[in-house]
C-alpha cells in the first residue's frame, strides 16, 4: 500500500530526516513542530511536497488533521517522531528517584542520586552533542567512584549542585523536559573526562557535530549529501591513526 498523505509530528534530526526520505514517494508530507509559530504553513526548500506546520488541534475521526496554523489536511497516517520517556517500572525507590516532566531526579551529574550513591547511577540519560564518547566517559567515572580512585562530594553537597543545577535552568527559562539536553550544558563531557582523568572529546568531534546542526538549519535539503568540512575529517584521521596504526598506510584524498 502506498500512503498518500503523512503527517509527522515532531521537529528534531529524526522527524527532519524521515520526513525527507518519505517525501520521495509520497504525494505530501506535513510536519507538526510546537517549535513553530503559528502562522500559514510553510512549503520547505528542495520540495514541492512538503510543508511546515505548528502543533496539531484536533484529528477527526475521518482523519482530518487540524493544525492551529488553522490549516487542515486528510492523513493517511501520521508517524510520531516525538522522542522518548525515561521510565523505570523495574526500580523501587519508595519515590525518591523519580520522572517528573521526562526529568530523571535527583541525580547529581545526570548520574548518581545522592540518596543511593554511589551504589546506583544512571547511563546514557544526557541527550544531543555526543552520545558515545560521553557514555564511555560516564562509564568511566562510574567505575572511578566505585573502585575508590575518585571521591564524590557528600550528600549534601551534591544535592545542592543539583538544586543550583535546576535553578539554572529555570533562570535560563529551559523548561524541565529539557533537563537532560547537553546542548545546554556544553562542559559536561570536558568535566567528565577532567574527573577520570581522560582526553576530553576531540574538538573536530564537536565542531562536526555544530556545523552539521547548522546546516539542518540553513541548507535542510542537502546537508546530509554536501559537505566542506574535509579539513576536520583530515583531523579526525590523524587521531585515529593514533589508535589505529594501520591507517596510516591508507592514502586518504579529499
Amino acid at each position: 500500500m502506498v500512503w498518500q498523505v503523512i503527517v509527522v509530528i515532531g521537529g528534531a534530526t529524526s522527524a527532519t530526516d524521515i520526513s525527507r526520505e518519505i517525501a520521495e514517494v509520497a504525494k505530501e508530507v506535513h510536519i507538526s513542530s510546537r517549535s513553530t509559530l503559528s502562522g500559514t504553513p510553510k512549503k520547505l526548500p528542495g520540495y514541492e511536497n512538503l510543508w511546515l506546520h505548528s502543533v496539531i488541534e484536533a484529528v477527526g475521526i475521518d482523519g482530518g488533521v487540524y493544525f492551529q496554523d488553522r490549516s487542515k489536511v486528510y492523513a493517511d497516517i501520521i508517524l510520531h517522531c516525538t522522542g522518548y520517556k525515561y521510565h523505570f517500572p523495574f526500580l523501587e525507590t519508595n519515590g525518591i528517584v523519580t520522572v517528573d516532566d521526562n526529568r530523571v531526579g535527583p541525580l547529581y551529574k545526570h548520574i548518581f542520586p545522592p540518596a543511593f550513591a554511589p551504589s546506583l547511577s544512571f547511563v546514557g540519560l544526557p541527550w544531543k552533542l555526543l552520545p558515545f564518547p560521553r557514555c564511555e566517559l560516564q562509564s568511566k567515572w562510574i567505575a572511578g567512584v566505585l573502585s575508590g580512585r575518585i571521591s564524590l562530594l557528600s550528600k549534601a553537597d551534591m544535592i545542592a549542585d543539583i538544586e543550583a543545577f535546576y535553578s539554572s535552568l529555570e533562570a535560563s527559562h529551559i523548561p524541565k523536559r529539557y533537563t537532560h539536553n547537553i546542548e545546554f550544558q556544553l562542559d559536561y563531557e570536558d568535566w567528565l573526562a577532567a574527573e577520570c582523568e581522560s582526553p576530553p572529546p576531540e574538538e573536530w568531534r564537536k565542531q562536526m557535530y555544530f556545523i552539521t546542526g547548522e546546516k539542518i538549519k540553513t541548507q535542510p535539503e542537502r546537508y546530509r549529501d554536501q559537505w566542506d568540512d574535509d579539513d576536520l575529517i583530515i583531523q579526525a584521521h590523524q587521531d585515529f591513526v593514533q589508535y589505529i596504526p594501520e591507517l596510516a598506510q591508507v592514502q586518504t584524498t579529499y
